[in-house]
């Protein structure tokens, strides 16, 4: 049997398949390696789980298209699916809100119908830090109400929670929904701050720090979210009716990844001066539509029920992160 990820060639799919391939999991990848940021890193991604060995298989697909899905699967055998495929991005949400409502309504739900029919061990779908919108105490927890919003993107995602929650309490179908704080470390997206200001501070340009400077982020190195992934992959929720975390009375928990820690962006910036050996050029810029001010991560309930422990402080990151993306531009030159 297979494991099914979506969005394999994205930076979380991508860390997450290498893993499942290093313990000996079967890895059906599919991902449709759209231009939202350049379709290289997502091949070179790719070839890096080819160079991983192990049984690993890749189908170039969009899954919000049903039929082409339903074509790829057809014969393959799966019995858990890791849902990491995403359109991705705030700001972006913006300026094409219909890529949205394809990939992350349409596409979602199609990965629902997926797993129903083919009564899937357990369905761990990707959500995000961003549900908590407006008006949210910290440290932000899954017990708080998370109805309001600030993008679109964020509710296309608290969307596919309640979407979930349906087809737990319908079909008794297994989930896990997780939602990841600010994810950094090899193999990101360019699209986030930290390769941007990285980037940016390579190559002598200004970083514009929005909100005047005044945010923070729950920064989560990538090998703490592949943990919490793994962790709770092997740990279907129960169709017992006792209440999960997020309030589900069906096989449905949602769970915080992160590192429980808000970090200021000046101590990110200084960071990454120190690990470039360069000082950075700050902009400061009004705070943009659709972000939130400060996340911070409340784990104590997959702290409890999986034993999950971020074990990677932001001055541990930052400069593999460095080193990391100097290196993969020296490549790509």
């Amino acid at each position: 049997m297979a494991i099914l990820v979506t969005g394999c060639a994205g930076f979380i799919g991508m860390h997450v398949a290498r893993a499942l391939l290093a313990r000996g999991e079967a890895v059906f990848g599919v991902d449709d390696c759209n231009s939202y940021y350049d379709p290289r890193l997502k091949e070179a991604r790719l070839d890096e789980l080819r160079r991983a060995g192990g049984d690993f298989a890749f189908h170039r697909l969009d899954f919000s298209d049903e039929s082409a899905l339903a074509a790829a699967l057809e014969g393959v055998e799966i019995d858990r699916i890791v849902h990491l495929g995403a359109q991705a991005g705030v700001r972006y949400s913006l300026e094409a809100p219909t890529a949205y409502v394809r990939s992350n309504l349409v596409g979602h739900a199609n990965i629902l119908e997926l797993g129903r029919r083919r009564q899937v061990r357990h369905l761990v779908y990707a959500s995000s830090s961003s549900v908590y919108g407006g008006g949210t105490t910290l440290p932000m927890s899954v017990d708080q109400r998370a109805d309001r919003p600030l993008s679109l993107y964020a509710a296309t995602k608290r969307a596919d929670e309640l979407m979930s929650e349906s087809y737990a309490h319908l079909f008794a179908l297994p989930q896990t929904g997780l939602r990841f704080f600010t994810v950094y470390g090899p193999w990101g997206r360019p699209d986030m701050a930290m390769w941007l200001f990285t980037e940016a501070v390579l190559e002598g340009r200004p970083i514009r720090l929005f909100n005047e400077g005044r945010m923070r982020r729950d920064f989560t190195y990538i090998d703490d979210i592949v943990a919490g992934v793994l962790l709770t992959l092997d740990r279907p929720p129960s169709d017992d009716a006792s209440e999960k975390p997020g309030g589900s009375m069906g096989p449905h928990a949602l769970y915080n990844v992160g590192n429980h820690r808000s970090e200021d962006l000046g101590q990110l910036v200084s960071l990454i001066e120190a690990a470039a050996g360069r000082q950075a050029i700050v902009e400061m810029a009004a705070m943009q539509p659709g972000d939130l001010v400060d996340t911070f991560a409340d784990i104590s309930d997959i702290a409890r029920d999986t034993g999950y422990s971020p074990r990677t402080a932001l001055s541990e990151g930052v400069p593999v992160f460095v080193d990391w993306l100097k290196s993969f531009r020296a490549r790509q030159a």
